[in-house]
């Protein structure tokens, strides 16, 4: 006789339960390999928290591991739009002195916690080692539960709190009271191959020596380096961090740049990038050949490329740059991290090369202040590429983004024939305080004819004045370096907003204005920004004039001339279709489950 429906559904779902003890006493019972969590990051400066995760694109989940070294009664960790501890996802870990239990919550804008009614944070194994305590738990990149934060490509800002006295419940945690902080990391690592490397490869280690890292929250420290005599054109094919044991929590991010050919030498220099010691020389010290921020891997070039370094028309000088981020402001900690290239002398097919996109740093593009969301577009068009690739384009691979402190978003879409065809690089809860080049998914080929365009998002509600572009730390930037080849002569393409129409505006505002403010030519674009009283008018105005008037656009070679052509009031590229917007994907709903946490034995905590 068959089995009947009903039958056969419980043998099924008995069948999934047992699955899943059998799997959490596994994972309590054993100890993890390394290698099943390939990335790590310290989440405290003193490194008694450390996450590890990997991505698993077919489950489309997180696995995460938390190594907590000193249990006291509990652990908050989450995700939050900008590492705010209101409006937060969270998986909480929390112990009444006797007993323990985990569970999926989330908290309001006023901080305080609820459990979630739907569990997404899902318990794998609690695990007690003589390092630590290991918590296991997955989650999906999306869980459609409006509670939840949407975990997507770029960068993620991770909250971590811990419970120094017994709670009796999760109601009970008093979020401004926890003693807790934000990391930020790249939680969606591509899948990307590694290319076999060669037998001839070499490696350079350059890396500031003997640090003593300022007792200060926030240190750049810049470091001289030089190449050999005579030292020919090689290709880097790879580099990875080299970070001082110990100092994982205080090394934030590092780059190390070339220096300009033009000048002949450049003075040693070994200290804060702020000083005024530093000399002005090092300034023109500015392409990039490697950029590593905290959480990030070795950084590898695709197999038919490299990045030239020596050789003719190339500076033997170079500058690493540290970023040490010391919260807790440690005294006399040394420091010799920076960063180790390999690289081969027997050179790859192509030449790689960086590319500039995104707006010129000019002062005519500004952002009104008291802004929560202000949108600025740099763009490379269609008659740029069209004289400066080659037939076949190029292949983008990587991509590093930067804005300064008001930047909050930045994308870069590729179009053709007026339509958008592919997002090359998008971070939609960027931050300028995490920047790292990093790789691509997929390879974007860019042929003549094709838009490259660059959309950045700012906030100025801290700014009492106008925000506009420049080097300054206040002022602004919206670029996207794109590592591509073959590399060609086209290093900047870049896009600002015609003088002519912007002094169109300043005219209107002062007829408009009731007092009169002095639009004279001879004050400059800042001062005259500054000066504007911006009522909604003036700011509707300037946005609308960023999204009709024409632009002066910037198709420049390496040596900083543009390429021959007319470049000055060109028209706004027409885009006809844009690219729809992404639909998360949401797992098949578990169906009811009890807004409960989960009990676990870790016997009983103290302080």
């Amino acid at each position: 006789p068959s089995l009947k429906l009903r039958e056969v559904a419980s043998m099924y779902f008995t069948m999934v339960a047992a699955f899943l003890v059998i799997l959490v006493v596994a994972l309590q019972g054993s100890v993890p390999r390394e290698s099943d969590f390939p990335y790590k990051v310290p989440l405290d400066p003193q490194g008694l928290l450390e996450l590890s995760w990997n991505v698993s694109y077919p489950e489309q989940a997180v696995h995460f591991q938390l190594l907590i070294r000193e249990l006291q009664f509990g652990i908050l960790f989450g995700m939050s739009d900008r590492g705010e501890f209101e409006n937060a996802d969270l998986a909480v870990l929390w112990s009444d002195g006797h007993n323990s239990y985990f569970g999926d919550a989330w908290s309001d804008a006023k901080g305080q916690l609820h459990m979630d009614s739907q569990q997404d944070y899902q318990l794998l194994g609690a695990r007690r080692a003589p390092e630590g305590l290991y918590l296991l738990f997955r989650r999906a990149f999306s869980t459609c539960d409006p509670k939840d934060y949407l975990i997507e490509d770029g960068t993620v800002h991770l909250i971590y709190g811990i419970l120094e006295e017994p709670v009796h419940s999760l109601q009970a945690i008093n979020i401004s009271a926890l003693h807790g902080g934000l990391q930020r990391v790249q939680l969606l690592k591509p899948n990307v191959s590694i290319p076999e490397l060669p037998s001839d490869m070499k490696t350079m280690e350059i890396t500031a020596p003997n640090v003593v890292i300022p007792s200060q929250e926030t240190t750049y420290w810049c470091y001289m380096a030089e190449l050999p005599a005579g030292f020919p054109k090689h290709h880097i094919i790879m580099y990875e961090p080299v970070v001082t044991a110990g100092n994982e929590a205080l090394v934030h991010h590092m780059e190390v740049f070339q220096c300009a050919a033009e000048f002949d030498s450049f003075p040693h220099y070994n200290g804060p990038c702020d000083s005024k010691m530093k000399p002005d020389r090092l300034n023109y010290c500015r392409h990039v050949l490697a950029a590593w921020a905290m959480g990030a891997q070795a950084f590898y070039y695709p197999e038919e490329a490299g990045l030239a370094f020596g050789g003719p028309g190339s500076s033997r000088y170079l500058r690493l740059e540290i970023h040490y981020h010391n919260p807790l402001v440690f005294k006399g900690r040394h420091d010799s991290s920076g960063i180790r290239l390999y690289y081969t002398a027997t050179l790859r097919p192509y030449d790689a090369g960086i590319m500039e996109l995104g707006l010129v740093y000019t002062p005519v593009m500004a952002i009104p202040p008291g802004e929560d969301n202000f949108i600025l577009t740099g763009y490379c068009t269609d008659k740029c590429t069209q004289l400066a690739l080659p037939a076949a384009g190029i292949r983008i691979f990587a991509s590093q983004l930067h804005t300064h402190l008001a930047g909050r978003k930045v994308v870069t879409v590729l179009s053709r024939d007026g339509r958008e065809r592919q997002v090359v690089n998008a971070d939609r809860h960027y931050s300028p305080h995490f920047q790292e080049i990093r790789m691509l998914k997929e390879v974007v080929a860019v042929f003549p004819g094709d838009e490259l365009i660059t959309t950045c998002t700012y906030n100025t509600e801290d700014r009492s004045r106008a925000t506009v572009g420049g080097f300054g730390i206040l002022e602004e930037m919206c670029v996207n370096y794109v590592h591509y080849y073959p590399q060609t002569q086209l290093e900047l393409c870049k896009s600002a907003v015609d003088l002519g129409y912007l002094h169109r505006y300043f005219n209107l505002v002062n007829r408009f204005n009731d007092e009169e403010i002095c639009m004279c030519p001879q004050v400059s674009v800042p001062q005259q920004f500054y000066s504007i009283p911006w009522n909604t008018f003036n700011r509707d105005v300037l946005k609308s004039l960023y999204g009709f008037a024409p632009i002066s656009m910037h198709c420049n070679k390496s040596s900083a001339v543009r390429f021959p052509g007319e470049w000055e009031k060109q028209p706004l590229p027409s885009i006809t279709e844009k690219l729809p917007e992404p639909v998360p994907h949401c797992p098949p709903a578990p169906g009811p489950q009890p807004a409960a946490p989960v009990p676990l034995k870790l016997g009983q905590l103290r302080r």
